[in-house]
């Protein structure tokens, strides 16, 4: 494995570097984070100007083909000007699972048409995309989603439920995936498409989530008319679409960050040590623990440079690329705990003003149950990894040959 930047790659750093530092604050520095002193709104219309300023220097869609308006680039550019914004307070995270996840479903199923239409908009920061796959009884299981869309004319009318659908109440468009033939196989009877965010029919209802936040919502679906040119793929063929969006939400979902052995060292550093004596870098059964951390988080980062190297060399990345979310969500969890415990009885305060890091061991052992489901739960991925990495056989599945309408439910 190469883990040095080639001389082409080292330029491309050096200007992703440059631009950041003219647009952003880095992280650490003294000024509060732009999420927390914004409001939702006040983020938004701050992301949207940003996303244009990276589009117009170059470092929106550096992957995309240039007739989309992007620079045609091999993927270890998009990952290290990733790396290089990491360390930035940029605020990016609206059009993360736009551009990320739904735009580049369009590229791949859309006509001219549709992608002269919708492309363009979404990589100058114009037009802000979600992603509605989940339902109440259709988590990691999506292709039992019963939300169904019946053909009237030149229209869809779609009626149901979708929910988890994150930034849904600041997004113009999404991408749905629906019911249209109850008569077969629960696989081959769905649909993709595009849908209005500010449709009539549509409405959209935010959660108040156990960490406080407000960015998931639940999305209702009555006697919403989609025409037919907003559909991705062919009728019954959605389940195919849906499988490259979900293979850009798991690689996007298993690089997610929050803090790591790197912060709870730094707060270890000043925090007595539950036994009275010194700080708690000095306790061995911490000591321990963090040794485990470093391990794995090393053992990840080396996994992550294959994959790295592969991009470098325009290879495909192998199945190591697989194991991220897996790893990363228990192992967030699992540091944030033990930094809540190491503050006793004031690590139950989730207030940023008041606790290290602006509170960020509370909010990442909120967020971290969340982590290992979105995207696939655990058990869904280990099967995947298992069956398609390892060949192992298959679980057992009773719905094989059935038709939809046919499966028990409990609705």
């Amino acid at each position: 494995m190469d883990f040095n930047d080639t001389p082409e790659e080292a330029k491309f750093r050096a200007e992703a570097r440059a631009f950041l530092e003219k647009n952003c604050s880095p992280k650490g520095s003294d000024k509060e984070r732009l999420s927390r002193r914004l409001s939702t709104e006040e983020y938004v219309k701050a992301a949207k100007a940003y996303q244009k300023k990276k589009a117009e220097a170059g470092f929106a869609g550096i992957t995309w083909a240039k007739e989309q308006g992007g620079r045609g680039l091999p993927p270890i550019y998009a990952v290290i000007f990733n790396q290089e914004e990491a360390k930035f307070d940029a605020p990016s995270q609206p059009f993360a699972i736009g551009l990320g996840m739904c735009v580049p479903t369009v590229i791949a199923f859309g006509d001219d048409a549709t992608k002269d239409r919708y492309v363009a908009k979404a990589l100058r920061g114009e037009e802000i995309w979600c992603q509605l796959f989940s339902e109440p009884g259709a988590g990691s299981d999506v292709a039992a989603s019963k939300t169904k869309a019946v053909r009237d004319g030149d229209d869809w009318v779609i009626n149901g439920q979708k929910v988890w659908t994150t930034g849904a109440h600041f997004c113009d468009f999404g991408i749905v995936l629906v019911r249209t033939n109850p008569d077969v196989e629960k696989h081959k009877g769905l649909t993709m498409f595009i849908v209005d965010m500010k449709a009539p029919g549509v409405e959209v209802r935010q959660i108040h989530q156990a960490s406080g936040g407000r960015e998931f919502n639940e999305v209702y679906f009555t006697d919403v008319r989609v025409p037919d040119k907003n559909r991705l793929g062919e009728p019954g063929m959605g389940w195919n679409v849906a499988l490259v969006t979900l293979m850009n939400e798991r690689l996007a979902v298993g690089g997610s960050t929050g803090p790591d052995y790197a912060e709870i060292l730094e707060l270890a550093r000043t925090m007595p040590s539950p036994t009275g004596q010194g700080t708690l870098v000095q306790d061995e059964a911490f000591r321990q623990k963090l040794a485990d951390w470093i391990v794995k988080a090393e053992g990840y980062k080396l996994s992550k440079f294959r994959t790295m190297t592969a991009l470098s060399r325009g290879q495909t990345p192998g199945p190591e690329s697989s194991i991220g979310k897996v790893i990363n969500a228990n192992h967030l969890m699992d540091i944030c705990n033990t930094a809540i415990e190491s503050m006793d009885h004031y690590g139950i305060i989730n207030d940023g003003d008041l606790m290290p890091m602006e509170a960020a061991f509370q909010q990442g052992y909120m967020w971290a149950p969340g982590l290992r489901i979105a995207g696939g739960t655990d058990e869904i991925l280990k099967n995947i990894i298992a069956e398609r990495v390892l060949g192992l056989p298959q679980d057992v599945r009773v719905d094989k040959g059935v038709a939809f309408k046919d499966l028990p439910s409990g609705r």
